[in-house]
């Protein structure tokens, strides 16, 4: 689990080098409203924990980034507004930042800036001459490039959070959602990402998309 007095004091890092002029805010509120949606119950993938990591992916691919203010904020902001039954999620987050960010002390292109990276996590494809968008989507993305028991974890959080949905049906979402990353040009687009995750995750989708198939039993 998280430690939240650290990611509390990893907000700042965050938000300080992102805003402009003098007489702004405290801090602190904006965070404690943000760890408080990264708090609730009915998230079982998109935790704490997934936020903690997004932050540390994106600390390893800092150097890649043309404003790594403005990842740090998406990365904070990316599934801040999150309900598994809805696919607006990546929208309505990117509308929290908007309102958010201004109010805290954030210029407005800053603010589109996030917000657009925001809304880039929806398909993770980012393009060539967008390194920020690159950096955010490695990092979000870095969790398929997991050893085999994190790996497995991470599956079954995400049944978890859809437990919802009866097995043929999630079986069929999620073997179009692996059919969809891996027939991506490539997963990874920054050098660390291409180098380090790129191969371990294409064998773990992989992997995950032949244990569906198998789920499914035979065909008439």
């Amino acid at each position: 689990m998280a430690d939240l007095d650290a990611l509390r004091s990893r907000w700042p890092h965050a938000l300080l080098p992102a805003r402009e002029g003098e007489g702004h805010p405290d801090p602190e509120p904006y965070a404690d409203e943000l760890l408080r949606r990264w708090s609730e119950p009915q998230r079982k993938y998109h935790t704490l924990d997934h936020l903690a990591a997004v932050l540390d992916h994106v600390d390893t691919l800092a150097e890649y980034a043309a404003d790594p203010a403005a990842v740090r904020l998406a990365a904070w902001f990316h599934d801040a507004v999150y309900l598994p039954e809805r696919s607006t999620n990546e929208e309505r987050s990117a509308r929290l930042a908007e309102r958010a960010l201004p109010e805290a002390g954030v210029p407005a292109a800053r603010t589109a800036e996030v917000a657009r990276l925001v809304r880039l996590t929806t398909g993770h494809d980012p393009a060539e001459d967008d390194p920020d968008g690159q950096v955010l989507c490695d990092a979000d993305l870095a969790v398929l490039a997991s050893p085999p028991a994190a790996y497995a974890a991470y599956t079954a959080a995400v049944r978890a959070e859809y437990h919802f949905v009866p097995d043929d049906a999630f079986r069929a979402g999620r073997s179009a959602i692996l059919r969809q990353l891996l027939a991506l040009p490539r997963l990874f687009h920054t050098p660390h990402g291409r180098r380090e995750w790129e191969a371990t995750a294409r064998y773990n989708l992989t992997g995950e998309l032949e244990m569906l198939s198998s789920a499914e039993g035979p065909t008439a």
